[in-house]
């Protein structure tokens, strides 16, 4: 396993009590919503009074152990959501930054009411003003080509698409609630930097320590059951071949991109921008530049990006 990333199988509480103040740059983490789920060694049903002690208690250990300029982002279900929001402004005095809407296509059926289809993020920060915001290495490609646009890209905003890990996936592990790779790649670019450590106490299947991994960061995860520990190590020693999901607005051409050299530099830059960690839909993205754009390109200019591409593949 990686130098870098450190696994230590207990309880998240117990365990966040030996990491060292304001040694944490980024938390991101799924804990459990006390749903009754199944997590093997251990089911979530504490009683609501415990539950919520439960998580005052590790989210005081985990401001302590955050940066200054540290950031926070907790998945959560809309029972307790409002509590979270709650325990983190006004106990413990972090400062609020985003409501995140994880939406998605499948989920749950209900027939008395509505289906759920999203799940809930919130980011916070321990200083109001001082915190690290990449935006750069997040951004999702523009739908046109404008002088006037920032052709790096736009905020994604706070509603994020991404599909479930479904079950049909290379990907997806034995466990009950695991979450898509590219939700913790944007957290985990957004608000840390190469070489920064990145802490889950609820580490699960080992999704933030394998973005971590191949992000260049630090991870550290924390879980009270071994074979989700074993699952991880397994995890983090299978090949790459990209990030298991995508937004999906990564692999769109800007339309409007009639100016050869600038369609050249645009389509040279899109990979290293938005595709990086996604080799496995690059051919996809050739394929849509060449539908947009086949009639417009040049033999000179088509050897050059195809060219260019090869080199990335590389």
């Amino acid at each position: 396993m990686d130098k870098g990333i450190t696994l230590i199988c207990a309880d998240a509480i117990d365990a966040l009590k030996n990491i060292p103040d304001k040694s944490i740059r980024l938390i991101v983490t799924d804990p459990p919503y006390n749903l009754s789920k199944d997590y093997g060694n251990n089911t979530d049903n504490k009683s609501f009074d415990e539950y919520l002690d439960f998580t005052r208690n590790w989210l005081k250990q985990a401001k302590r152990v955050l940066t200054d300029d540290g950031s926070i982002y907790v998945f959560m279900g809309m029972r307790y959501i409002s509590y979270l929001y709650n325990i983190l402004e006004k106990e413990i005095g972090m400062y609020f930054n985003s409501w995140i809407t994880w939406y998605y296509t499948q989920g749950i059926g209900k027939t008395r009411g509505f289906s759920p289809r999203h799940d809930d993020i919130l980011y916070f920060t321990k200083h109001p003003k001082n915190f690290v915001f990449n935006i750069d290495d997040i951004r999702v490609p523009q739908k046109y080509y404008r002088s006037i646009n920032n052709m790096r890209g736009a905020n994604p905003g706070n509603v994020w698409e991404f599909s479930h890990v479904h079950y049909c996936n290379r990907n997806r592990k034995q466990h009950p609630t695991q979450k898509p790779e590219g939700l913790f790649e944007r957290i985990i670019l957004a608000s840390s930097c190469e070489g920064d450590t990145v802490l889950d106490p609820f580490s699960g299947s080992g999704t933030t320590l394998r973005v971590c991994q191949q992000t260049g960061r630090n991870a550290i995860g924390i879980e009270i059951n071994e074979e989700y520990i074993e699952m991880t190590e397994q995890r983090l020693n299978e090949p790459f071949c990209g990030f298991d999901s995508i937004d999906e607005r990564m692999k769109r051409v800007p339309n409007d991109l009639n100016d050869e050299k600038i369609r050249e530099d645009y389509i040279r830059n899109h990979i290293d921008w938005f595709l990086k960690n996604h080799p496995d839909v690059v051919d996809e993205f050739i394929d849509e530049v060449k539908r947009k754009y086949e009639s417009k390109i040049s033999n000179f200019e088509e050897s050059n990006i195809l060219e260019l591409f090869k080199v990335e593949e590389k």
